[in-house]
């Protein structure tokens, strides 16, 4: 399961940084012509929808690397277990929030699925709004990796014991 894990994390950062570099790429291209007159308007569409799966997916490695804003004035005046009780909530939180994201991507992928994406023929708006749902799981599976962490150190729950069994 971790080598799967390691395989997913490094995909992940390969496939983001290859969509925000395509991105930037598609942007000056459009640049260029435009400056030469011949302006390339797909470039722009097709860089806001490199933009949305990028963002998705930067997204979940900030949050798995613990890069994501936080503001701790609370929780450092709380006594430990209590700030830990929160940890807890806000992990529940975000999970559930997230449950809620990936269910109304679903719903909004299903019903764009006949549209045209910027009035390109043949490619759906489903393209775009399935990362909402793929960002959504990818999020979620790692805020219940934190989470069972968490519960493990704090001995809520037990470490496996044998290669493969699963702890959480």
């Amino acid at each position: 399961m971790n080598a799967l894990f390691m395989f997913l994390r490094k995909s992940e950062a390969v496939l983001a940084g290859t969509l925000l570099l395509l991105m930037v790429i598609l942007i000056f291209l459009n640049g260029v012509a435009r400056m030469m007159g011949h302006p390339l308007n797909w470039t722009i569409d097709l860089a806001t929808c490199f933009f949305a799966w990028g963002c998705f997916l930067c997204a979940d490695i900030a949050w798995r690397q613990d890069g994501l804003m936080s503001i701790e004035i609370l929780t450092r005046r709380l006594p430990p277990k209590a700030a830990r009780a929160l940890d807890y909530i806000n992990h529940m939180i975000i999970a559930g929030f997230l449950v809620y994201v990936i269910y109304a991507g679903v719903w909004l992928s299903w019903v764009s699925r006949a549209r045209a994406f910027q009035g390109m023929p043949g490619v759906s708006y489903s393209w775009v709004t399935a990362s909402i749902v793929v960002g959504g799981v990818l999020l979620l599976i790692t805020t219940l990796i934190r989470l069972c962490s968490a519960l493990r150190e704090d001995g809520f729950v037990r470490a496996p014991r044998r290669k493969g069994e699963a702890s959480c």
